[in-house]
This record gives C-alpha cells, sequence and structure tokens, in this order.
C-alpha cells in the first residue's frame, strides 16, 4: 500500500458498478447508492454462464450462499476489483482462483451470530420435551399427552464442537439456561463463563447429553461426524448441525437415530441443497420420530439480514475508497490510515523478491514521492 503525493487520478465513483444477487437487503443498495456507485440487484442466483456474462464490466459483487464463483466464472471478470459474501460461508467462492487475480473477498462473520445460536438453543429444547412431534401429530388430530422421554435441558450438559463466534454465543445462552457446557475446537479458545474445554471430540461425546456443531466446511470437517463418532456419543443423546451440510455423513445419522443409540436431531444445513425454494425436497431423515428439520434458515431473521446488510457494504466499500483489506478471507490484512492530499495505489503481485524495490523505482522515476508504505 503506497500513499503518493501527486495529483488526483481516482476512479469517479459514478463509474463503479455494483452487482446485488440473491435478493441482499435493502440496506445494502442504500450504502452503495450513497457512495455515488451504479447498483443492480437482482433477487436470484445466476449459474456460471450467466455470471461470465454480467461480470464483464461489474466492479463489485454481492452474494449470498447459492451462486458459485468458480475460477471459470472469474475469467472474464476483469473489472471486478472485490467480492462480498452476505454470510458467514465463503465456500461458494474459489477463493484460491478469487486471490491469484487480486480479487479480496468479505464474509460477515459477526451479522446472524445471534439468530444461530437462538435457534440452536430453541432446537435443543424442542428435541428434549419432543416438541416437534407433538406439534406434527396435532396438526393431525392426534391427541397425545406424554411425559415419558421428555426433560427439562436444565442439568444437562452441551458439547459445542466449533467456539467461534456462534458457538462462543451459543455457550453463553445456555448457561442461562442452566446447562453444563463443554466445547472443542482445534484452536486454543478462552472459555466464557463456566464452559469447559475438552482436549478431544471422545471427551466430549462422553458427557455431552446434546452435541451441536458450529465449523465451517473444510476437507478436516467433511463427514466429521460418521459412524465411529455418533457410537461414541451417550446412548440417549441429541445432534444439532446448524453449521454445514458436508459435516455430517447423513446414512451413518440415520443408523444412529433408527437404532435409538440417538435420542434425536435437528439440522438446518443437507449437503445438497436446492438452489430455489421447492416442493420436492427429499433426505433420509424425513419422518424418523424425533428429528427437526429446516430449510437453512439459521440466519434468516430480519435482525440478521440487516445486520448483514450493513457489515459487508462497510467492508467492500472501506476497500474501494481506501484499499483496506481488514476482514478479507483471502487477502494479507492492510489498512493504513487515510492521509489528505495523498493518492493511494493498491498492489497485488506474488510473494517474491525484488517487487518492492521495483514498484518504488517506477514512483521515484515519475518523480513522486512515497509518504507511506
Amino acid at each position: 500500500m503506497i500513499g503518493l503525493l501527486m495529483r488526483r487520478t481516482s476512479f469517479p465513483k459514478n463509474q463503479i458498478k455494483v452487482l446485488l444477487l440473491e435478493n441482499i437487503h435493502p440496506l445494502a443498495l442504500e450504502a452503495f447508492q450513497a457512495e455515488g456507485f451504479q447498483v443492480e440487484a437482482l433477487s436470484v442466483a445466476l449459474n456460471e454462464d450467466e455470471l461470465k456474462e454480467k461480470l464483464k464490466d461489474v466492479h463489485v459483487l454481492g452474494i449470498r450462499s447459492k451462486t458459485q464463483i468458480t475460477d471459470a466464472a472469474l475469467k472474464n471478470a476483469s473489472r471486478l476489483l472485490t467480492i462480498g459474501c452476505f454470510c458467514i460461508g465463503t465456500n461458494q467462492v474459489d477463493l484460491r482462483a478469487a486471490k491469484m487475480k487480486g480479487i479480496p473477498v468479505f464474509n460477515a462473520p459477526f451479522g446472524n451470530t445471534r439468530s444461530v445460536a437462538e435457534m440452536t438453543l430453541a432446537e435443543i429444547i424442542c428435541l428434549a420435551r419432543q416438541l416437534g412431534q407433538r406439534n406434527s401429530e396435532m396438526h393431525q388430530k392426534v391427541w397425545k399427552k406424554i411425559s415419558n422421554g421428555c426433560f427439562e435441558v436444565r442439568g444437562k450438559t452441551l458439547g459445542i464442537i466449533g467456539y467461534g463466534h456462534i458457538g462462543s454465543q451459543v455457550s453463553t445462552l445456555a448457561e442461562g439456561l442452566g446447562l453444563r457446557v463443554l466445547f472443542f475446537d482445534i484452536i486454543s479458545k478462552l472459555p466464557l463463563g463456566n464452559a469447559k474445554s475438552c482436549n478431544s471430540l471422545n471427551e466430549l461425546f462422553k458427557e455431552s447429553d446434546f452435541v451441536t456443531l458450529h465449523v465451517p466446511a473444510t476437507p478436516q470437517t467433511e463427514k466429521m461426524m460418521d459412524t465411529p463418532e455418533f457410537r461414541a456419543m451417550k446412548k440417549g443423546s441429541y445432534l444439532i448441525n446448524a453449521s454445514r451440510g458436508t459435516v455430517v455423513e447423513i446414512p451413518a445419522l440415520v443408523e444412529a437415530l433408527k437404532s435409538g443409540h440417538l435420542a434425536g436431531a435437528a439440522l438446518d444445513v443437507f449437503p445438497e441443497e436446492p438452489e430455489k425454494n421447492s416442493n420436492d425436497f427429499y433426505t433420509d431423515l424425513q419422518k424418523i420420530p424425533n428429528v427437526i428439520l429446516t430449510p437453512h434458515i439459521g440466519g434468516a431473521t430480519e435482525e440478521a439480514q440487516a445486520n448483514i446488510g450493513t457489515e459487508v457494504p462497510a467492508a467492500l466499500i472501506r476497500f474501494v475508497n481506501s484499499g483496506s483489506t481488514s476482514g478479507s478471507v483471502n487477502f494479507p490484512s492492510v489498512d493504513l490510515t487515510p492521509n489528505a492530499g495523498t493518492n493511494r495505489i493498491l498492489n497485488v503481485h506474488k510473494n517474491v523478491p525484488g517487487v518492492l524495490s521495483k514498484i518504488t523505482r517506477i514512483v521515484s522515476d515519475l518523480g513522486a514521492n512515497i509518504e507511506i508504505q
């Protein structure tokens, strides 16, 4: 990052084009328009061929979880400066391809934290009281007042796998309900409240009445919950997954539920999800007792979407205006303080010796002075 004392050469803001897909919150549209950018907002996701055409003259792209940004889709995006994922996950973007093209990618790591955490706690209570089954029965005119297999959550143990923004928030809320909290994370994390860190997954499984997953989609987490893990869980325990669908091996979960080893489960995410609302979604978990299935709505609240609608545009606008990559998921963090009377050049290059000396030589040869680097 270089601040140059030279004449003003900024690209006109009214020529910067922003494309927002998948019905992104209106607050994002307002934020970009307030900057003077040209904004086009669509309510749908685009396939690869549609993206190739659309991205030819777009500078800023905003997406949610359904639009897949592949290397091929980026090949014709010669003007694309940055991508914003209006969600937590970024696995829908080929991050390496974006990085090699000099395109930083931003997400919303905090926007829907509370919403997902609240739903997780709600599902824990629903599973413990078999509310899903009782509700379904009542809609079918069946009155079935029972207490067998129904429990208070107070005094039970919750095991949290992944103690990041959402996992730690679940931890705090769970203690307020009287749950004992254990957690496991591959990175050392400071426990909140009375939560206790476990040294292994098996240690967590052995003691937990409820296990909730809050991990990203990575090669390491793919099918991390499979037959051995379900067998290691306490008999009569419950699984909640509001993280990523690839984390759970569905056939193994079905087996654990049908055998009675697990007493129930709640899933908000699935290995394969429809690109749009439909009436023909199928999973082997359907019609299994005490299984709550929801269509990836963990962060689908008015508050979460409003938070994301301001959080992501702020990062994108900051990058366009000042070159700040703070918060990018695929770029080093660079965030220089703005200096009046200077212009800023952001040069993206491979990490090889001699690049900076060549850049400074070019600037020097032009008779300009480098104020900050």
